[in-house]
């Protein structure tokens, strides 16, 4: 199974930085205003599915037999599952600010094994497979150590699918601990700075799979916590995310509502 991992990660860390060379070029030479909208605030420019169809080429190449789910295209789910999301931050990308990223997560048996997240502007690649920590550019990664919560920056997303009230409530509550907050605009990116420790926290009150999975594999695998994210049909439907190192972890749950 181990070599099986290493295998896959491998897969996924390459797809992701060659669908980061791709992304760069297509964000350095995108026109201002090409793009659609989905839904309010939901973005959608042709690079995404440019770069979710070379994505899914190349996982089918080397794993014929999986399931692939994109954000874009959709797909299937199987007893094993490549998830992606092309470019987490669409709207970022659309609108010239250089921080989106490419998310690409496989799902066996109900558990994240490997989580891959491409930062094409920085060049930086987050990487994890279960139970073999995780990487920066193949440097291991490690939650921060922040214990006080009055010393902690916690990043909040964002979404239009639970009542902007209740976002508002969490940011005042997380405020109140004396925390600092963010909000960036790419849960994905927001996942791998807490894994890397560059942050303390990311709690949303609903995002999607293919935002999250690499994400949350990250954290743990760099020794943080995570909220059981794939509770509840989490990989279908969406669910809370809380994701922060231990030292933070119960202040966080209280703050945000979001449990273990």
């Amino acid at each position: 199974m181990q070599a099986d991992l290493e295998a896959c990660l491998a897969v996924a860390a390459q797809t992701a930085r060659d669908a980061g060379v791709v992304a760069r070029r297509l964000f350095a030479t995108r026109k201002p205003g090409t793009f659609s909208l989905k839904g309010d605030q939901d973005f959608l420019t042709e690079a995404d599915g440019e770069l979710e169809r070379l994505i899914a080429d190349r996982l089918a190449q080397a794993f014929p037999e999986d399931g692939f789910f994109g954000e874009e295209g959709g797909g299937e789910f199987r007893r094993r599952t490549w998830v992606v999301d092309p470019i987490d931050g669409t709207a970022n990308f659309a609108r010239g600010i250089p921080h989106f990223g490419i998310s690409i997560a496989l799902v066996c048996d109900g558990r994240i094994e490997v989580g891959a997240i491409c930062d094409p502007i920085h060049e930086e690649l987050f990487s994890a497979a279960r139970g073999q920590g995780a990487t920066l550019n193949g440097t291991r990664l490690t939650v921060s150590p922040t214990t006080d919560i009055r010393q902690a920056t916690v990043e909040l997303g964002w979404s239009k699918r639970r009542p902007m009230s209740e976002y508002a409530e969490m940011v005042a509550r997380v405020v109140a601990t004396g925390a600092g907050i963010m909000r960036s605009g790419s849960g994905a990116l927001g996942l791998a700075y807490v894994a890397a420790g560059r942050i303390d926290g990311y709690a949303e009150l609903h995002i999607n799979a293919w935002d999250a999975l690499a994400g949350i594999l990250l954290v743990e695998e760099a020794g943080g916590s995570t909220n059981d994210f794939l509770a509840n049909d989490g990989l279908h439907r969406g669910n809370p995310v809380l994701a922060t190192n231990r030292g933070l972890r119960e202040a966080l749950m209280a703050a945000t509502g979001i449990g273990g």
